[in-house]
């Protein structure tokens, strides 16, 4: 007699994964924090680490694909990873327009780095706890948003300083780079508020 053997379809560790992603992108945004304090080498490392997060984002892309049943919906697991790279993308792009337009990051920009480091630590915290603790990821959430608002406050300082610099080509350098960090803040605040949502759905 013939034993018929059956094979369930593989299980995947998408969290996992997911949780893999973010913490090479909170890596890259302390390496972000060094840079703009004058770290040269920080430069290389976070275009280092972009390879990798686009690494991770593919593997969770293939997992998705054989995955027979997911803890969180697909389409969130995918939009949360998206926005977690284009964290890193944006960090990796604010790199090479400082290089490229010869301005060295100043006080204000690191300041704003350092304040999206806080905000996208707290993101990892929230990511972390989907699955096992909703109120907790949704309460590290909401203090990434808070954190992301800093990022706007020194914006706002740093953009009406500027116009006392009387050299145009570094107002519009640094308006520049400004603006990628704070559009960086913005991405901040997609994925939180994805994570809102994710437990909104899975209550």
């Amino acid at each position: 007699m013939k034993v018929q053997r059956w094979f369930l379809p593989e299980t995947p560790d998408v969290i996992g994964l997911l949780r893999l992603q973010l913490d090479v992108t909170t890596e890259g945004v302390d390496r972000l924090v060094a840079w703009a304090h004058g770290e040269a080498s920080g430069a290389d490392e976070i275009r280092s680490l972009e390879h990798r997060g686009d690494e991770h984002k593919r593997a969770l892309e293939r997992a998705l694909t054989t995955a027979f049943t997911t803890p969180l919906e697909p389409e969130d697991l995918y939009t949360l990873s998206r926005g977690i790279d284009w964290i890193l993308n944006l960090s990796k792009d604010l790199v090479r327009e400082s290089e490229v337009m010869a301005t060295s990051p100043d006080a204000p920009l690191a300041d704003m780095c350092e304040a999206l480091a806080r905000a996208v630590h707290l993101l990892s915290d929230a990511v972390h706890l989907l699955g096992s603790d909703s109120e907790a990821a949704t309460e590290k959430a909401n203090e990434a948003l808070r954190a992301q608002r800093r990022i706007e406050k020194i914006y706002r300082e740093a953009m009406a300083a500027l116009v006392e610099v009387e050299d145009l080509r570094e107002v519009f350098a640094r308006r520049e780079l400004y603006r990628r960090v704070a559009r960086i803040g913005e991405v901040v605040v997609d994925v939180a508020e994805r994570v809102w949502y994710t437990v909104v759905k899975e209550a």
